[in-house]
């Protein structure tokens, strides 16, 4: 009886104690594209965990990749391809048990309007094409990928202009340094001034765009970076990816 009575009294003691809530701050290397989403989804985060903050680094996933491996502290990697997310395993800086993808996008042709250009043969006609460094920017590998099976890749060699990212393709096309740049449809959707989608690049050309997240080696061991990380794979996260033009399935 006596045990039963102070079990009794634990529990109401423990409800009555506050909860532990995440402490600390998230370092994230987030591919460019996703910037938008990702300022979202952890200013919410944050409301919910005020202990919690972030610094966040947006990039070319490549470019994320390598200061990563040259230790930048890092907890979550967010890439716009699963090569960068490979690599990053490969080096042992991504915890493989967390891999998951994220989201889904897709590759689109933007430029000012007046440019005619309505399929990728109509864009050897044009003089200067803006495209992400292929060595580093996914969209940039996605597009030349798309040149060589389209068969236009030598007729393109001396009209691309390369950028660091994506997001810099596209202020070239606002612009009109370039007529036109290959970024992803997000981005040609929420960034954009007065560039426009002229045309969405076909499927069969490329890899589906897809952007793989995982924790750390470091940031798996830190309760605030995995909370959040569960927190990028809610109903809730789902939402906000498809408000900003993301596919979730």
């Amino acid at each position: 009886m006596m045990n039963r009575i102070v079990s009794t009294l634990v529990v109401a003691l423990a409800c009555l104690l506050p909860v532990t809530a995440l402490a600390g701050e998230i370092n994230l290397f987030v591919a460019a594209s996703m910037r938008e989403v990702v300022n979202e989804l952890s200013a919410d985060f944050a409301v919910k965990n005020s202990g919690v903050t972030f610094k966040k680094n947006y990039g070319a996933s490549g470019a994320l990749a390598k200061q990563i491996e040259n230790g930048a502290p890092a907890d979550i990697f967010i890439s716009a391809n699963v090569e960068w997310m490979d690599y990053m395993k490969k080096k042992k800086l991504a915890d493989d048990r967390s891999v998951a993808t994220f989201a889904y996008n897709s590759l689109v042709f933007a430029g000012r309007p007046g440019v005619k250009a309505a399929s990728l043969h109509d864009v050897t006609k044009l003089e200067k094409i803006a495209i992400g460094s292929p060595k580093s920017v996914p969209a940039g590998e996605y597009a030349t990928e798309a040149f060589r099976k389209a068969g236009i890749d030598k007729q393109l060699e001396k009209k691309l202009v390369m950028a660091k990212d994506v997001r810099e393709c596209l202020l070239y096309a606002d612009r009109g340094e370039v007529d036109g740049a290959f970024v992803y449809k997000t981005d040609a959707l929420q960034v954009a001034k007065s560039a426009k989608i002229l045309f969405t690049v076909p499927q069969q050309y490329y890899p589906r765009v897809t952007y793989p997240m995982a924790l750390t080696v470091t940031g798996g061991k830190k309760a605030e970076a995995a909370g959040f990380y569960r927190f990028l794979q809610s109903a809730e996260a789902k939402a906000v990816l498809a408000k900003h033009g993301f596919l979730v399935k």
